[in-house]
C-alpha cells in the first residue's frame, strides 16, 4: 500500500490521519510522538509484510548509526500507545509485522496535486505539518533530552529549522511529563535588552506564564542581590523546587545577547549552572537542561572559556538537506519534481537550503510552474525567491567590510578573513568547514549576489 497524506487509514479501533499527523481512537487523540508516528506510518504502508529489523531502521534513522536496542524500544513503545496485543507480530530473529487490516477511508480529492493541503512556506513549521523533514539531529536532540543533559547546543544558519526541531523536541519532552518554555530572543524589544536586570527579569516573566502563570517572580525579586543571583534563586525556588520536576529551558536566537557587554554574565550564569551538576550533586540541578539554539560562532564574541556555554554539553549541527531528503520533501508535495534529472538541477539550484527548498516547491505547485520556469526567474527582485534574496542583500550591505570581503570572493574567489567567513556562514551565505574551503551556498545565491554586487 502507498501511503498518501492526503488520505486516511483505519485499522481497528484506530484512525490514522498522514497529513495531519495524528492517530484517533474514536474520538480521542492518541498522543504519539514523532518518530512513534514515523513507524506506525511504515507499518501501515506495509501491512501484512515482515520488515527487516535493518529495514525499519533505515527508514526510522537513515542518517544516523543505530543498533537494533533504539528500535526494539520504539516497537515497545508504540504497542503500550495502542494497547497492542495482537497488532505487531515479533518475528523471531528477524524483524516485525503489522497484521491488523487497513482500509483507506478517505480517497484522494483528484488525482492531480491538492494545493489546498499546501502551506505557505515561512517561519516554524506547526508540529504536525507533512512537510516537516527529520534529520539526524533530530533523534540526537529528542536522546539529548531524555538523557537530561545540562546543556545541549543547536548550531545552524539562519532558516535551516533550529526552531521546527526545538518545538518537537519539546513536545516529545512534554508528552513524558516534562515542563518546558520556550523563549525566542527576537520577541524581546530593545528595553528588555537595555541591562541584564531587564533581560533575566523578562526571561522570569515568560517562564512563569509558560510554566506555572500562578507564578509571580517580580514579588521574590530582590534589589540587593545581582540579577543573575535573582534569576537563579526564582529557577531554584519555584520551577525546580519539585523533587521529580525536571524542566527544559529552550532559547532561540541568542545570537541577539553576543553584541550586549553583559552576555557573559548570563553565558556565564548557564556554565554554572552545567558546573552545579558536579559541585553541587544534591542540588535541582540534575534536573535542568538548557537547550541553545544560534547561527553565529560564539568564539567571536566569547574569550573566556570558563564563562562559556557553548564548549560542553551536547553539541547539535543542522545541516542543509540531502538529496534523499530533498526527494522525500518533493514527494510529500505529490511529486513536482517529475524525475532524477529534476531533482538534481532542483538540488543544485537550492543548495538544500531548507526554506527556498520549501519555497521553490511551494511556487511549483501553487502556481504550476516547471522547474524551467522556475530557475528563469529565480534570480528576479519579483521572482519567486525575490523577498528571501532581498533581504539576503540588504543584510549584508549593512557591512561594508563583510561587504568587500564577498565582492572580492565572487570576483576572484580571494579567500575572505577567518572572522568575515564564519560571519557569512552564519547568514546562511557560505558553506563549508573552514575558511580554507569557502563556497557559496548554492547556485541562486551564486546568481543573485554575482548579478546585484560584482
Amino acid at each position: 500500500m502507498k501511503v498518501r497524506p492526503d488520505e486516511e487509514y483505519e485499522f481497528g479501533p484506530y484512525r490514522l490521519n498522514i497529513n495531519e499527523c495524528k492517530l484517533w481512537q474514536g474520538k480521542a487523540e492518541v498522543k504519539l510522538r514523532p518518530k512513534l508516528f514515523d513507524l506506525l506510518v511504515i507499518f501501515v504502508e506495509h501491512q501484512g509484510r515482515m520488515l527487516e529489523k535493518d529495514e525499519l531502521i533505515r527508514g526510522l534513522w537513515p542518517d544516523a548509526a543505530v543498533d537494533d536496542n533504539n528500535l526494539t524500544v520504539h516497537i515497545h513503545d508504540l504497542r503500550a500507545t495502542l494497547n497492542d496485543g495482537v497488532y505487531i507480530e515479533t518475528v523471531s530473529k528477524r524483524g516485525y509485522r503489522f497484521l491488523p487490516e487497513v482500509k483507506v477511508v478517505r480517497p484522494a480529492p483528484n488525482n492531480g496535486r491538492n494545493t489546498d493541503l499546501i502551506e505557505p512556506p515561512g517561519g516554524a513549521l506547526p508540529l504536525h505539518s507533512i512537510l516537516y523533514i527529520s534529520r539526524s539531529s533530530d533523534d540526537e536532540f529528542c536522546n539529548a533530552l531524555e538523557r537530561h543533559d545540562s546543556i545541549v547546543l543547536v548550531k545552524g544558519a539562519r532558516q535551516i529549522g533550529k526552531t521546527s526541531l526545538m518545538a518537537r523536541g519539546l513536545e516529545a519532552a512534554r508528552m513524558v511529563g516534562a515542563r518546558t518554555s520556550l523563549i525566542d530572543f527576537q520577541h524581546f524589544g530593545s528595553e528588555e535588552f537595555e541591562s541584564s536586570r531587564k533581560l533575566l527579569a523578562a526571561m522570569a516573566e515568560l517562564i512563569a506564564y509558560h510554566v506555572d502563570p500562578d507564578l509571580s517572580p517580580h514579588t521574590q525579586w530582590n534589589e540587593r542581590l545581582s540579577p543573575s543571583s535573582n534569576f537563579e534563586r526564582f529557577l531554584r525556588r519555584q520551577v525546580l523546587s519539585e523533587g521529580d520536576t525536571y524542566f527544559v529551558l529552550a532559547l532561540d536566537e541568542v545570537d541577539r545577547l553576543f553584541k550586549h557587554h553583559y552576555a557573559s554574565e548570563i553565558f556565564g550564569l548557564f556554565r554554572s549552572w552545567h558546573n552545579l551538576r558536579a559541585l553541587d550533586p544534591g542540588g535541582p540541578w540534575h534536573r535542568l537542561t538548557i537547550a541553545i539554539a544560534y547561527a553565529t560562532e560564539a568564539h567571536l564574541f566569547i574569550s573566556d572559556l570558563n564563562q562559556s556555554p557553548f564548549n560542553v554539553g551536547t553539541r547539535l549541527k543542522l545541516d542543509d538537506f540531502n538529496r534523499a531528503q530533498l526527494c522525500e520533501l518533493n514527494e510529500r508535495y505529490r511529486g513536482p519534481l517529475v524525475d532524477s534529472d529534476e531533482i538534481d538541477r532542483f538540488h543544485r539550484l537550492v543548495g538544500g537550503h531548507p526554506y527556498l527548498s520549501q519555497r521553490g516547491l511551494y511556487e511549483i505547485c501553487k502556481h504550476n510552474f516547471s522547474l524551467s520556469s522556475l530557475e528563469l526567474r529565480c534570480d528576479h527582485e519579483d521572482g519567486p525567491f525575490g523577498d528571501h534574496l532581498g533581504r539576503l542583500r540588504i543584510s549584508l550591505e549593512r557591512d561594508e567590510q563583510l561587504l568587500h570581503e564577498l565582492r572580492n570572493f565572487l570576483v576572484s574567489e580571494s579567500k575572505p578573513s577567518h572572522a568575515a567567513f564564519y560571519r557569512l556562514r552564519s547568514a546562511g551565505v557560505f558553506s563549508g568547514d573552514t575558511a580554507e574551503e569557502p563556497r557559496l551556498r548554492c547556485n541562486l545565491y551564486a546568481q543573485y549576489l554575482r548579478k546585484h554586487l560584482v
